[in-house]
């Protein structure tokens, strides 16, 4: 693929060159791993998932993990083009050529997606197709969330790997590195696989004609339920410090996971049911890794990952922890997945004094009756308490999601989402500012292993009708947006969602029709899937429709540690609109994820990959955790035999570390609730928006020392546009450790500038940037600090002290050197050089974003030699010249072409052509560096 970047859309997607990118000579590997993340790169790059299993892979010095993302269609063509298959990032090995695929499979929509990728590696889409020699095709292996009823899929992957990935993903490559050196067939290899807990093997099952919707028929008597596997404890777990730091992506920051597993049981939520039990981070822990991993990264945002970061129990103490070096560093930290009323006055408060961002709560239904139904936990005055923490902090904008089908909804509902829209809007009171509100809409899809996942989802039509209806009542209402998910896509979810086999004819239909990248509103089409499903002789609502309580589901031979008796008493209590609380700080439900008096949990229990291979010793603090008797450990309700007598501890003899249970750091979160400030007259005291910059410490603002530094950019690297060279360049000053001077106001920034921007694919060994520090370092060591951390293709050529006059002075002219392929293409060249040098003058018209524009170029060519080589009968290797942008400028590759315009038009030129700057020429004549 590495040849086709002058091509390819974004190609720096392409070039392996991100810092910490792991890297090793294949001679010495003996497993080679791709992991594959069927989307783009920008978020592919953006999930915990796969960095956290490229560490844990790459750990081991004979086996090396590399990525893979899904390439945009329009590189996906240009592949197919040039007959090129898709490769890897790290090495550009293609993934045929790899001894295994692992995919992580997030949500359903992306299931074309998996085949996309298969199909440009030229690797045979099903199981049953793909060769038994190991050696010439990758075992293909899938793990991720939405693999607990991912059906349609199980004729494409060989393995699939149910819940946590960090113990499950290496035993499976040490079982096929044990195969590889044995020679085993994959028949075997799979046959062998079904012995590792965590670990379903689809071909083992076979579904059952005459009942296509029921599970599936084990093949073997000793392998009938695979269940989902569990880390214990995510303290014992490996967590990578050193990320690879994407060139760009939809969350370009430090993704710091402080807790797994969610139990506060709305009804709807599939990863609340199936990631349980809740395990999180220690504070030492979560505080290390922070050091470890900004040191390693540079990012200047970090962002506490869970699926309920508000729950966390200690959340005040690790926020004001980690907020103090947030000032002291200008670092941002976001908390997503916040729940009504989760956050007190204090938290809000610090981070009020950081970058303001925007804010983001999710009531999901706007009447009490309908939230008590699906079991949200959150009240009317809990999200006016929350809107008024918001304006009274200086916060004048939010997000509230909804959804709509919920299970028994009525038009009253939803006109209760318009009426809590407007309360939240008022929330501080007649005559006080007040909220613009942004309501975002999405159709319900019932998922399995949830209480919903027996009922129907609502047509496209009524859903168009709910949408219309809220659209109606928001019309004309100030301060209020309204939002909505595209009801198509969300049938389409729905059809996927609750899917058997039969599905999969459908799905590779579809990817033949040309259906992929699914969940991007630009690529989406219904249309390729309803054809795939009429030509399999299948319909929508056979899988968007009702199910029997108690009925044969297509996902029921797996174990997801959710018992089905626990998800009929949770529907039972959403008819009944009862509510059950959070079982961390609660009773137990006895849902089966946990090992309690009543039995042991559903799921298996494995070494956590600390303790693998040591003997099972408890450490002083498990010993203390085990003594700590939890809310839910103590009192048991609805246990499915109403009793606890008979149960039978098979779990006594394992240590702490090893049981499934809630592990929380404080038995009670550290928050207090939040009391409004109001005045005399009982209203709102609010902070004026945007009254004060964020704090920033006075020492950053210092203007010690001004510098140009320049540097090269080449290979890889010069395929990086001017916005990601600046991003590259601020991680790595950070990663430095050099005293950045920051700019004040509300955005806060590093005191850095540029010089001209370098087209993409254009080489440079002469480009600068400007940087001021608020300490005096000697140019030495700002350079031996910055040169180990900057891409392949980047080096720091020389630093000199500037003053501020002319701190950001241009260059007048510019030295290239260009060359084609062949010495005969390079003649030519130099051909149209001594043609266009002859010239009067020739005008040249370019689009800007302001229109065409018109200029001389022939007087932007100051002057111009061909460079002979002696031992090749002074054959012309190289063209150089220099462009003169005192009177204009224009990019020197579009000067390049349109010199060479009679060799070609640029779509054939600028794969062949390679220019490169060598130096640059100021006021004073001189070049540089």
């Amino acid at each position: 693929m590495r040849s086709l970047l002058p091509l390819l859309p974004k190609p720096s997607r392409y070039a392996g060159i991100e810092d910490n990118a792991c890297r090793k000579d294949p001679q010495h590997v003996r497993l080679r791993v791709a992991l594959a993340f069927p989307d783009t790169y920008d978020v592919g790059m953006s999930y915990l998932g796969q960095k956290i299993l490229y560490n844990i892979v790459n750990s081991r010095p004979h086996w090396w993990a590399e990525r893979v993302m899904a390439p945009e269609r329009e590189a996906g063509d240009i592949l197919r083009e040039h007959a090129t298959p898709l490769a890897t990032l790290e090495s550009d090995t293609p993934l045929a050529q790899t001894h295994c695929l692992s995919f992580s499979i997030t949500h359903e929509l992306c299931y074309t997606n998996v085949l996309y990728m298969l199909d440009l590696a030229g690797i045979p889409l099903r199981t049953a197709d793909r060769p038994q020699d190991l050696t010439a095709c990758p075992l293909i292996i899938a793990g991720g969330g939405a693999l607990l009823s991912a059906e349609p899929l199980t004729p494409f992957i060989d393995v699939m790997v149910l819940g946590d990935g960090e113990e499950s993903l290496p035993d499976v490559l040490e079982l096929l590195e044990k195969a590889l050196d044995a020679g085993w067939s994959r028949e075997r290899m799979l046959l062998e696989a079904r012995h590792i807990p965590g670990v379903y093997v689809p071909s083992l099952f076979t579904a059952r004609p005459e009942a296509p919707t029921a599970p599936p028929v084990p093949l073997l008597a000793d392998y009938t339920r695979p269940a989902r596997r569990i880390v214990a404890d995510i303290n014992n777990t490996p967590y990578p410090a050193k990320q690879v730091v994407p060139v760009g992506a939809v969350h370009n920051r430090l993704s710091l996971e402080i807790a797994r597993g969610c139990t506060r049981g709305c009804r709807f939520c599939h990863a609340g049911m199936v990631y349980r039990p809740v395990r999180e981070r220690s504070l030492e822990t979560i505080h290390n890794l922070m050091d470890d991993c900004l040191g390693d990264t540079g990012f200047d945002e970090i962002s506490f990952l869970s699926l309920s970061t508000g729950d966390f129990s200690a959340l005040k103490t690790l926020c004001f922890g980690a907020l103090d070096r947030c000032a002291r560093e200008q670092i941002g930290l976001s908390l997503p997945s916040l729940r009504v009323g989760s956050i007190d006055d204090e938290i809000i408060e610090r981070m009020s004094d950081l970058r303001r961002t925007g804010c983001t709560l999710a009531p999901e239904a706007g009447s009490q009756r309908l939230r008590d139904v699906i079991n949200k936990g959150v009240t009317e005055e809990d999200l006016l308490l929350h809107a008024q923490k918001l304006l009274e902090h200086g916060w004048r904008q939010v997000k509230l999601y909804f959804m709509i089908g919920l299970p028994t909804e009525t038009d009253d509902d939803l006109a209760a989402i318009t009426e809590t829209c407007i309360k939240v809007r008022d929330a501080a009171g007649r005559g006080s500012p007040r909220l613009q509100v942004t309501a975002a809409l999405s159709p319900f899809v019932p998922k399995p292993f949830t209480p919903f996942q027996w009922v129907p989802q609502i047509s496209q039509e009524e859903i168009h009708r709910r949408v219309h209806l809220v659209r109606q009542q928001f019309k004309g209402v100030k301060f209020l947006k309204l939002r909505w998910h595209e009801p198509a896509m969300s049938h389409l979810e729905g059809i996927l969602s609750r899917a058997d086999r039969r599905m999969a004819d459908v799905v590779e239909k579809a990817y033949r029709k040309g259906s992929i990248f699914t969940s991007w509103m630009e690529h989406f089409e219904l249309a390729p899937w309803l054809e795939a499903l009429e030509e399999c002789g299948l319909n929508a609502q056979e899988y968007t429709g009702e199910r029997q309580p108690g009925s044969p589901l297509p996902w029921g031979h797996l174990e997801a540690g959710i018992s089905e008796e626990f998800l009929l008493r949770e529907w039972q209590r959403a008819l009944g609109e009862k509510i059950t609380d959070d079982c961390r700080y609660g009773a137990c439900r006895q849902c089966g994820a946990c090992d309690t008096k009543a039995g042991p949990s559903r799921m298996p229990h494995t070494p956590s990959p600390a303790c693998a291979g040591t003997p099972l010793q408890e450490s002083a603090a498990e010993k203390q955790a085990a003594e700590i008797t939890t809310a839910s450990e103590a009192q048991v309700q609805d246990a499915p035999d109403g009793s606890e007598s008979g149960a039978i501890m098979q779990t006594a003899n394992l240590p702490d570390s090893h049981l499934h249970r809630n592990r929380l750091i404080f038995s009670q979160r550290d928050q207090r609730a939040h009391q409004p400030s109001r005045d005399e007259e009982g209203r709102l005291v609010c902070r004026p928006p945007a009254s004060r910059p964020p704090k920033i410490t006075t020492e950053l603002t210092v203007k010690a020392a001004q510098y140009r530094i320049w540097h090269s950019k080449a290979g890889g690297s010069a395929y990086l546009s001017q916005l990601e060279l600046q991003a590259v360049l601020d991680r790595a000053l950070r990663r430095a450790g050099l005293p950045m001077a920051f700019s004040q106001g509300f955005h806060p920034m590093p005191l850095m500038s540029f010089g001209r921007a370098l087209p993409v694919g254009v080489e440079s060994h002469a480009e600068w940037f400007a940087l001021t520090l608020h300490k005096i370092l000697p140019p030495k060591e700002i350079a031996d600090r910055l040169n180990p951390l900057l891409p392949p293709g980047m080096e720091i050529i020389r630093i000199e002290f500037v003053d501020k006059s002319h701190r950001t002075e241009q260059a007048l002219a510019e030295a290239f050197r260009l060359t084609l392929p062949t010495l005969d293409e390079t003649r030519q060249a130099a051909q149209c050089f001594t043609e266009f040098a002859a010239l009067p003058e020739l005008n040249f018209t370019r689009d800007t974003k302001k229109g065409p524009r018109t200029a001389n170029i022939r007087a932007m060519l100051r002057q111009w030699e061909p460079i002979v080589d002696e031992q090749h009968n002074n054959a012309i290797e190289a063209v150089t010249f220099v462009a003169d942008w005192s009177n204009g400028y224009l990019s020197p590759l579009l000067f390049g072409m349109a010199i060479l315009q009679p060799l070609g038009t640029p779509d054939i030129l600028r794969p062949r052509l390679r220019l490169v700057k060598t130096a640059q020429l100021f006021a004073d004549e001189k070049l540089y560096p």
